[in-house]
């Protein structure tokens, strides 16, 4: 579980992932237990209407705790509102916030229909683990044909 070139697929609506980018949401909250060492790479994916992956962070910690902990440790860093939390939180017995750190947009994203087009892909509902292959798909399915992606992952993992 801490291989420290795996990278992180994470599913967030747009709202957050432009937040994310933009620095002004620091921490993704999750209703079950994230357990990512701090330096993994996540590549964010924004569902529709972009469908697309929109950039990467890394994380530089998670906090996993009951659902009343993690909202006092990072409410004022979630993006979010108490009330869409509580929403989001109902039924959960533990959650986890992951801080990210030094998000970078990708000029071009990288679109469903790309990913697709390379391979049998399948965005996750909340987050799944990429394997090296995945990447390369990845980094062939850019528009750019990978060179900024390859770019940028070279720093975090490697394609």
């Amino acid at each position: 579980m801490n291989d420290p070139e795996r990278t992180m697929l994470l599913s967030v609506h747009p709202r957050f992932a432009t937040a994310i980018l933009a620095g002004t949401k620091t921490v993704e909250v999750r209703r079950q237990r994230v357990a990512a060492p701090p330096g993994t790479p996540v590549l964010l994916y924004a569902t529709a209407p972009t469908m697309a992956i929109v950039g990467l962070a890394r994380i530089a910690s998670v906090r996993v705790a009951s659902p009343r902990e993690v909202w006092t440790a990072s409410r004022t860093k979630a993006g979010i509102s108490r009330r869409e939390y509580d929403e989001y939180m109902s039924g959960a017995i533990q959650a986890s916030g992951l801080s990210l750190e030094a998000p970078v947009a990708f000029q071009a994203p990288v679109p469903l229909s790309a990913l697709r087009a390379s391979g049998s892909f399948h965005p996750p509902q909340s987050y799944r683990y990429l394997t090296g292959e995945d990447l390369r798909k990845l980094v062939m399915a850019a528009p750019d044909g990978g060179t900024v992606l390859r770019d940028t992952l070279s720093e975090l993992v490697r394609v």
